[in-house]
């Protein structure tokens, strides 16, 4: 009777991480954040083959890319984290004892850390997952570690829900215990929540940014010149679109209307150039929704002649511009427009590190409440859904001429 050998365990490794490999190969095409040998290694040593069919069944499911890739890097750094903190795989489904270990390592009061090293996340569980390059070096001794974000955490735990509810399995993230537990650490982190961009790009410092996409006296404006111009007068006067819906934006999402008034009030004022974007899906919306907002006047003329200059005549509308000044076929990332936020900054001698792409989103709203738009109108253009998140940016623009401060003035 002949020899039937079992396959190794390396054997039987391999194969898994090979399958893994070729599944997070067709999850990249959707979502190319996952590209690349560096991310796919980690993903693959981190990820269970269940976690991956839950993400590729959510990509066909058409969930939007921001969050898909959220829920991607929320996964992989669970299953770290619960593999640091356990010794032991993520269990589906997780236990609350296991959420509350999460939630105790994650959030803690940094006054008692710096008397108690062993409270919040021990030393050792923050190491290995710096070593897994999920969480960033510490400045300083293990004492002197900060609480998470209290937004990070919840947004974790709200895809760990997700992913339980996608893989048809009961959760335990609305047990008592565990309301109970993120209020009681909320209270305590002492972090408060910071702007996405710490100043807004309103419009005076929009004309600033605008000033170094002009040229020079000796040189017409470059390539880069003309889109990053495009880029920041289309991002900002679209409502401040997001960083990853510039990136995405796609020519056919472009419709160029019929010149519009000036003076809405007065039909024979000078006619002005309009275009509508239609966005699609974005975080709030889904590509169904009636979600398409208009341009008016300087930024449709400035994408017009970014698109003139660049040849495009199909395809991502801002792209990315090699060294020689080529124009390449592959639209920008959302990176990408962060950094050439930050790099007209440094232009127009502002401070880069105060700045984001985000302070185009912040501005818009800024600045409409300081020229006394209604928030209503406004967060039209935005396309805002929550009256709470829009009001923020107007009452912070509103405070310095509050009559209410100047009693004793």
């Amino acid at each position: 009777m002949p020899n039937r050998s079992l396959p190794s365990p390396s054997a039987s490794l391999d194969e898994s991480a090979a399958r893994k490999t070729e599944a997070l190969d067709s999850l990249a095409a959707i979502l190319p954040a996952l590209a690349g040998p560096d991310r796919t290694d980690q993903l693959v040593a981190l990820l269970s083959e269940e976690d991956i069919a839950t993400l590729r069944h959510l990509a066909r499911e058409g969930i939007g890319e921001n969050s898909l890739r959220a829920l991607t890097s929320d996964c992989s750094y669970l299953e770290g984290w619960c593999l640091a903190a356990t010794g032991e795989p993520l269990p589906w489904p997780a236990p609350v004892p296991l959420i509350l270990k999460f939630i105790a390592h994650h959030l803690w009061d940094p006054e008692r850390r710096k008397i108690d090293p062993a409270h919040g996340m021990p030393e050792n569980v923050a190491l290995a997952l710096e070593d897994l390059k999920l969480l960033r070096k510490a400045k300083g001794d293990g004492a002197h570690r900060s609480p998470h974000a209290l937004a990070t955490v919840q947004r974790r735990l709200a895809s760990w829900s997700t992913l339980h509810r996608w893989r048809g399995l009961e959760a335990a993230f609305s047990a008592p215990d565990v309301r109970s537990a993120l209020r009681l650490a909320s209270r305590v982190a002492g972090r408060p929540k910071a702007r996405k961009s710490r100043r807004a790009v309103t419009a005076d410092l929009l004309e600033r940014l605008l000033a170094t996409c002009n040229g020079s006296d000796l040189a017409a404006p470059s390539l880069a010149d003309l889109r990053d111009k495009a880029l920041l007068l289309a991002g900002f006067a679209s409502g401040g679109r997001r960083r990853s819906e510039l990136a995405g934006l796609r020519l056919s999402q472009v419709v160029w209307e019929d010149p519009l008034p000036a003076d809405p009030a007065d039909p024979d004022s000078p006619l002005l150039p309009a275009a509508s974007l239609r966005l699609g899906r974005t975080k709030t919306e889904d590509a169904s929704d009636d979600n398409a907002v208009l341009l008016i006047g300087r930024p449709v003329e400035a994408l017009r002649t970014w698109l003139e200059a660049a040849d495009i005549d199909e395809g991502a509308v801002f792209r990315a511009i090699d060294r020689w000044g080529n124009v390449k076929a592959r639209g920008l990332t959302p990176q990408s427009v962060n950094s050439i936020v930050k790099s007209r900054c440094v232009l127009a001698g502002l401070d880069p590190v105060e700045f984001s792409a985000h302070g185009l989103r912040s501005g818009f709203l800024t600045e409409a409440a300081n020229r006394d738009i209604p928030i209503q109108d406004a967060m039209q253009q935005s396309r805002h859904r929550s009256l709470a998140q829009a009001s923020s940016y107007y009452n912070d623009a509103g405070r310095s001429r509050r009559r209410s401060a100047r009693m004793l003035g």
